[in-house]
């Protein structure tokens, strides 16, 4: 993992396509503007880890009923 320390205003650019911007600072927060193709999905950490927890569950879901299925078919 890359750390960088910024300063508002200064940028970081990843490859040729992504550029985050430091936009504002305000006691422990800071808001930044992100560049990027609009292709690209851009999600917050804590979105990011809800959409795979609920994925898991489905995908957990899915395997628990085709199991079952598999046995009741069986006999």
């Amino acid at each position: 993992m890359l750390v960088l320390t910024r300063k508002k205003g200064e940028e970081i650019h990843i490859g040729d396509e992504i550029v985050i911007k430091v936009s504002e600072l305000s006691g422990n927060r800071v808001k930044l503007c992100i560049d990027a193709p609009e292709v690209m999905r851009i999600l917050r950490g804590e979105v990011a880890e809800r959409m795979n927890a609920q994925a898991d569950a489905v995908t957990s879901e899915q395997t628990s009923g085709r199991a079952s299925s598999r046995f009741v078919s069986a006999s």
